[in-house]
């Protein structure tokens, strides 16, 4: 383990306040606002640590409502909202100055057996062929900081629809293509892998929003409004995943986001969807939210 990855596993590692209350930690980072992926891996964190060990979440879904303040911990109140035989359903809220930064709801599910389907895995080229995306960030000098925050993920940029990389696709003009693991090993337990997954389930999805079109990505105003994730099958998170990003719909100054997460072999995981702001610059001086 790395580490920028012992950190991470350590700034997901919650503390107990009371039943269903828990308090996260904070990185050490020049950042303003908390990355939106560590706020919904801790939530997941704190659910997790309420419900049976013999049920498994399958799906999260999550508004983001303030931006995060990196000076003070965030506060997690869990609500359990369902325990029934083959179902569980937990509610999160996420605290800073007495105020909710962040809902996130999860079901849970006692394992079964059932039919079985998934989407083929597209023909992508391999992790070692792709470009190192953090690499790209610090040359570039576009946000120091997030380099620095995303130093335990290993990120190889395929390519999207406007710079390249990809085989074009009329039905898809905004696509994004990527691999992702996180750096050295981590332990056999589920929950760890399930909380760095969602962790890093966040990077570049909103940006596929702005792969159709020829603006730079720093005169744009984006943040993350909700994020969901379905669990379909089990996974390592320290072993290569494909994300096969898309957006089917921008306007209003929103873009919808969807991505197909596969593993190396060709098994569909997960499927993450995320709608964001994408606002140009000069028209930052609208009130949001």
């Amino acid at each position: 383990m790395t580490d920028a990855t012992r950190k991470l596993v350590d700034l997901l590692d919650l503390e107990h306040l009371d039943v269903d209350l828990f308090r996260g930690k904070q990185p050490e980072t020049i950042r303003q606002r908390v990355y939106g992926g560590q706020v919904a891996a801790q939530a997941l964190i704190a659910a997790e640590r309420t419900v049976d060990p013999e049920f498994h979440v399958h799906s999260l879904h999550s508004y983001f409502l303030l931006p995060g303040d990196y000076q003070v911990p965030i506060i997690y109140d869990v609500e359990r909202i369902r325990d029934g035989r083959s179902f569980a359903t937990r509610r999160v809220v996420a605290r800073q100055h007495g105020r909710a930064i962040y809902y996130q709801t999860l079901n849970f599910q006692r394992p079964e057996e059932g039919f079985e389907h998934q989407d083929a895995m597209p023909t992508v080229k391999s992790p070692e062929e792709g470009f190192n995306l953090l690499e790209i960030i610090e040359q570039r000098g576009a946000d120091a900081g997030l380099a620095q925050e995303w130093a335990a993920v290993d990120v190889r940029w395929l390519g999207n629809s406007r710079h390249g990389g990809l085989e074009p696709d009329e039905a898809r003009p905004s696509r994004t293509q990527l691999w992702l693991r996180i750096s050295g090993g981590l332990s056999d337990d589920p929950i760890e892998h399930l909380a760095m997954f969602t962790y890093a389930s966040d990077i570049s999805l909103l940006g596929s929003a702005l792969a159709a079109h020829p603006t730079d990505p720093g005169k744009v105003q984006m943040a993350s409004l909700d994020h969901t994730i379905w669990f379909h099958r089990p996974f390592r998170a320290d072993e290569w995943w494909l994300y096969d990003q898309w957006s089917p719909s921008a306007g209003g100054g929103r873009g919808l986001c969807l991505g197909r997460v596969y593993a190396q072999d060709g098994t569909l995981v997960a499927t993450v969807a995320q709608e964001g702001l994408i606002r140009p610059r000069e028209d930052l001086d609208r009130p949001h939210g």
